[in-house]
């Protein structure tokens, strides 16, 4: 399936505690790389090279605004992420739903002595 791999490549990008330092602040809004780069412990050529990782991983897109770029998240990468883990969570459902559908012994009891 073609989110599985758009997923995978999302979870990957994000197994980097700046990528998803960078993430977390582009989900409260859009920001350039120099806005980015304010407060995190790498320099803004850093910031950039996460942030071509992090577009090529589907999860935030650029657009052009006078001199500079503005990322965003992308919705449709994280939407990804979302499908292949609700089919993760489905599968649990339905297990946890056949479980509870089987009957069951009750446990022995304990002698009161």
């Amino acid at each position: 399936m073609a989110y599985t791999q758009t997923a995978l490549a999302a979870l990957a990008a994000l197994g980097d505690p700046t990528r998803r330092a960078i993430f977390e602040r582009l989900a409260a809004r859009p920001l350039a790389v120099g806005q980015l780069s304010e407060g995190l412990p790498v320099t803004r050529s850093a910031v950039s090279q996460h942030l071509k990782i992090l577009k090529q991983a589907g999860l935030v897109a650029d657009v052009s605004e006078g001199t500079r770029r503005i990322y965003r998240l992308d919705p449709r990468g994280i939407g990804a992420m979302r499908a292949w883990l609700d089919g993760f969570w489905t599968q649990a459902l339905d297990d946890f739903a056949a479980f509870v559908d089987q009957p069951h012994e009750p446990p022995p009891q304990k002698d009161p002595a």
